[in-house]
């Protein structure tokens, strides 16, 4: 089996909690998964494309959210499927144009499931406590843009 190299290391317990704030922001607001993202170890940013801004109880619902996926202690696990087997199933437009044929999808327990090349923990159990810094809305844009760091 081949897969494409990944060109950054991230942080497994920073990228893990990305996968669980896209899929609560899905169930939370409906919106689509990040627009951009800057994950780092001590505090990363994603952007999401939002009909208006959420208000700060809405904030609050999604940090409490988020932190009670992660103290679930769910297993994040792997498959590999084919192009072919992804499509209708995940969104393909940010796979590269030169991706395998295989791709690996990464469970988050039964809460998540995404593309995704990159390092993640083996069980939330390793992520410790999500805490949104700060927040801010453009509404020309429609970009929510969250910053955030794990304690």
């Amino acid at each position: 089996m081949e897969l494409n190299a990944h060109n950054k290391q991230e942080y497994p317990p920073m990228h893990t909690t990305e996968h669980i704030i896209n899929q609560t922001m899905i169930r939370l607001f409906g919106c689509g998964r990040s627009v951009e993202a800057h994950i780092e170890r001590k505090k990363s940013k994603l952007d999401y494309r939002l009909d208006e801004a959420p208000t700060e109880a809405q904030v609050k619902q999604l940090e409490d959210a988020v932190n009670e996926v992660i103290d679930r202690h769910l297993d994040i696990t792997t498959e590999f499927i084919t192009q072919q087997e992804a499509m209708g199933r995940f969104d393909m437009k940010r796979l590269p144009d030169d991706a395998s044929e295989t791709v690996r999808v990464v469970h988050v327990g039964d809460y998540d499931e995404c593309l995704c090349i990159g390092t993640h923990v083996e069980n939330t159990s390793e992520i410790g406590h999500f805490c949104i810094l700060s927040h801010s809305w453009d509404p020309d844009t429609h970009i929510w843009r969250m910053r955030f760091k794990l304690n």
